[in-house]
Parts: structure tokens; sequence; C-alpha cells
């Protein structure tokens, strides 16, 4: 696959799963290695989250990698990491994520997302800095 066919799976993984909410898609974008894990990752989140949006800021690759750039938003309306729902929203919490990409699936990630932001925001709290 190319580069350019790599970012498309990583842009369809983010509209159909992340913002769709489509579950069943994992089994067609991961390997089958990583499909449950990446479904246990989501579907919590997309519980407390159910409105999430992930906006693609940027998405580089070179080779089977493809780093993302994204802004995320969401109202908690579940609970999260044994906290109960807030019913507040938060915008526009920067996250990073790496891909590797093989034989048309997604066979790894990791990512750093701004948790710290995302929890003050959730407390009402404004961001410093």
């Amino acid at each position: 696959m190319s580069v350019a066919d790599n970012k498309e799976l990583v842009a369809r993984a983010v509209a159909e799963v992340i913002n769709g909410g489509d579950l069943d898609a994992v089994d067609q974008l991961y390997a089958p290695g990583i499909a449950q894990a990446a479904k246990d990752w989501v579907a919590p989140f997309r519980t407390a989250f159910p409105d999430v949006a992930m906006e693609t800021v940027a998405l580089v690759g070179e080779g089977d990698t493809v780093v993302g750039h994204f802004r995320c938003s969401g109202t908690q309306t579940g609970p999260w990491r044994d906290r109960p729902p807030t019913g507040r929203a938060f915008r526009d919490v920067r996250e990073v994520y790496w891909f590797t990409v093989r034989d048309g699936r997604i066979v790894d990630w990791w990512g750093l997302e701004d948790d710290d932001d995302r929890r003050r925001q959730l407390r009402g709290r404004a961001a410093t800095g």
C-alpha cells in the first residue's frame, strides 16, 4: 500500500470508528490480533462521550507509519475512568497518535492525549497556559 492509502485507512478509522461509533468496522480496519483491543479502548470512551468528535488536523505518513494530529471534543454523559458523568463538555483536546499499517490494516497504534486539559474542562476549570 502507498503512504496515501495508509493515511486514508487511518482517516477511515477515525471517521467510522471514533466519530461514527461503528465497532464492526474495527474488524475491517485493524489486524485480527489487535481488533479486540481497539474495540475495548473505543467502546467505553464512546459510552462516556457519545457525541465525541475527532477532528483531523494533520496526517503525516512515511513508509508504513502514519502520524495523526487530532483535536477531540465531547460531552460526558456516561462514566469515564471511574468518574461519574459530569454533563460537561470538553473541546479541542489535543491528541497525537502513531499508527503502523501493514497489508491494508492497522497493526499497531499508540498515542498521547492531553488528559489534563480534558479533566480540567470536565471539572469546569479553564486551562492554564
